[in-house]
C-alpha cells in the first residue's frame, strides 16, 4: 500500500505555482518510484492552441505538447479524475510517451475560476496499478501543497 500520509508531509503549501508542482513531482517520485510507479508530472492546458503543455516531471521528458483527445486532455475538459486501468484499451485515445506504461491516473487541477488549468499524471509498467484510493491520496498531497483538486 502507498504512504500518501507520508508523502503529504513531505510537501509544504508555495504560492509559486512551479515551485509547489515541483515540491509535489519531487516527493512522490521520492515516496511511489519504488512501489511501481514509472513516471510522474504535470500537464498545462494551452486553451488557445488546443493542447497540454509539459511541465515538471520525473524521472524523464515525455511527449510535449500533447493534443486534448487523450487521458490528461479528457480529465481536464471532464475536470474528473481518471483511472486507467490498461491503456492498450484506450486505442487513439492513448497518447504512447513510453511504450511500456500499462496504466494511468490522471488528476485535474482547478484556478478561482473553477476552470481547469492543467493535470496531475502518474504512469506505471503494471496494468491496474492505480485505483481510487490513489485518487485520493494523491489528491491529498496536491491539496497540501495548495492545489485545487474540484471546482
Amino acid at each position: 500500500m502507498r504512504d500518501y500520509q507520508r508523502i503529504a508531509a513531505a510537501v509544504a503549501p508555495c504560492a509559486d505555482r512551479r515551485a509547489a508542482m515541483q515540491s509535489v513531482v519531487d516527493a512522490l517520485w521520492g515516496g511511489l518510484h519504488d512501489a511501481g510507479v514509472s513516471w510522474v508530472g504535470f500537464y498545462m492546458m494551452d486553451a488557445a492552441a488546443g493542447q497540454m503543455i509539459l511541465g515538471p516531471r520525473r524521472d524523464k521528458p515525455a511527449c510535449s505538447p500533447i493534443g486534448l483527445h487523450g487521458v490528461c486532455g479528457q480529465c481536464c475538459r471532464g475536470g474528473l479524475a481518471i483511472v486507467v486501468r490498461d491503456v492498450r484499451e484506450l486505442g487513439d485515445n492513448y497518447v504512447a510517451c513510453d511504450p511500456r506504461d500499462r496504466s494511468e491516473v490522471v488528476i485535474p487541477l482547478f484556478d478561482d475560476g473553477d476552470g481547469c488549468w492543467g493535470v496531475l499524471d502518474l504512469d506505471s509498467h503494471e496494468v491496474g496499478a492505480f485505483d481510487d484510493r490513489d485518487v485520493a491520496g494523491l489528491e491529498r498531497v496536491l491539496n497540501r501543497a495548495g492545489f485545487r483538486t474540484r471546482p
